[in-house]
Parts: structure tokens; C-alpha cells; sequence
């Protein structure tokens, strides 16, 4: 087990790229390959191994890999406590504003015409 708070950003990012290679020789699919689904070059994906890629490439590796559903267990979606709910409750919209219209401001009621109006 890692001490992760113990360990730089750039250490965290190399341990994450070497997982991912560790997965693409686990099944047994080429550098070449791999780079070709995802539409980048070789050494795009060996950057991305060293802990140097965008995160939309770190996300492409892990689906030609098959390992998307792995990321419910590195970030799993955290429920609302039901005082938070209640928080959120009360600073919900409770309706729209009125429009704000330039130049000077309508005497007529809803519905009703101004004189000369089409």
C-alpha cells in the first residue's frame, strides 16, 4: 500500500502511468496498437506511462483496456448527507425572473394592445 500523501504529485502520476502498463502487458496489447485506437503517437502513450499525459489520455488508455469501471474505485461517488440535502433544498430557484426590457416601461397590462400597435 502507498503512502500517497507521502509522495510527490509527479511520484503519484508515474505509480498511475506504471499501472496502466502494467494492465496493457496483462493483456497482452502492443504499444503500436494501443496508440492507433486511441489516435496518438507511441511516444504520446509512453509519456502517459511516465506520468505525463493529459487526463482525456490517461481516460482513452483505460478504455482500450477495458479498466473504465475502475474509476468508481478510485474516486467513488460520495452520497449527500440529509443535512446536506436540506441545505441545498432551501438555496434552490423557486422561479424565474422577469426579463428586463430597455428603453422605457410598458403602462399596459398583460394582454392588453398600446394604441398603434400592430
Amino acid at each position: 500500500m502507498n503512502n500517497w500523501y507521502g509522495m510527490t504529485d509527479q511520484a503519484i502520476a508515474q505509480t498511475l502511468g506504471q499501472r496502466l502498463e502494467q494492465r496493457r502487458l496483462a493483456t497482452n496489447k502492443p504499444q503500436k496498437e494501443l496508440a492507433q485506437e486511441l489516435g496518438i503517437a507511441e511516444g504520446t502513450y509512453r509519456s502517459a506511462i511516465q506520468g505525463k499525459a493529459k487526463l482525456e489520455v490517461l481516460i482513452g488508455i483505460m478504455r482500450s483496456l477495458e479498466c473504465l469501471d475502475e474509476l468508481d474505485n478510485f474516486l467513488p461517488p460520495q452520497p449527500f448527507s440529509p443535512i446536506a440535502l436540506l441545505k441545498l433544498e432551501g438555496k434552490k430557484r423557486q422561479r424565474a425572473g422577469s426579463k428586463r426590457r430597455a428603453g422605457p416601461r410598458s403602462t399596459t397590462a398583460p394582454g392588453e394592445e398600446e394604441e398603434g400597435a400592430w
